[in-house]
């Protein structure tokens, strides 16, 4: 990745199926910035109440302090001056404004680093997350393991009957598949 100097921002973002890895490499990067001293805020959407409310969290359980938010909004009104980079998980519960945000805060000299699914359970592009990765300037796609066969997983598979877009879980209710084990439920 390049390292851009005089207060230039940008986007990064971090995308795949549940299970790849998104929230860990995203929690890596965060302490990464740490290391170089560099002021970092990290936030959540308040749907995502799976393992903590303070924190951002993996499934292997490593996490980062976070603040809660309910809309995009918000983080404009929560980030502070002096923070360098901003840090979203989970993006695709936003609403699309959360793209006018990150390009905000991109423009005012803020590494944006976001972390989301990149489909929902239908295959289907979800939310923010395609806008957000038509203006990003670094893009990372994370594959899992494909729970059926062992091949690389780009999709995640609902393991329920409900069809709702929206559900927030992990396993037992979502698992990682293949392009070829993934199942659409009509």
């Amino acid at each position: 990745m390049n390292i851009i100097n005089n207060r230039t921002g940008w986007i990064e973002v971090i995308c795949g199926s549940m299970f790849s890895g998104k929230t860990e490499e995203l929690i890596r990067r965060i302490h990464r910035t740490e290391y170089a001293k560099q002021k970092a805020q990290v936030f959540k959407p308040q749907i995502d109440n799976r393992y903590d409310n303070n924190h951002i969290v993996s499934h292997n359980k490593t996490k980062a302090p976070s603040q809660l938010v309910q809309k995009a909004e918000e983080i404009m009104e929560l980030v502070e001056e002096d923070t360098e980079v901003v840090a979203i998980d989970e993006v695709q519960f936003f609403e699309d404004e959360i793209v006018d945000v990150c390009n905000k805060l991109a423009n005012m000299g803020k590494r944006v680093i976001v972390a989301g699914l990149d489909q929902d359970y239908q295959g289907k592009p979800f939310g923010p997350v395609p806008k957000l990765l038509a203006i990003a300037e670094y893009i990372e796609k994370f594959l899992a393991i494909c729970v059926k066969c062992g091949n690389p997983a780009n999709r995640t598979q609902r393991l329920t009957k409900d069809k709702d877009t929206i559900i927030v879980g992990a396993s037992g209710i979502y698992e990682a598949r293949c392009r070829n084990c993934h199942e659409v439920l009509v």
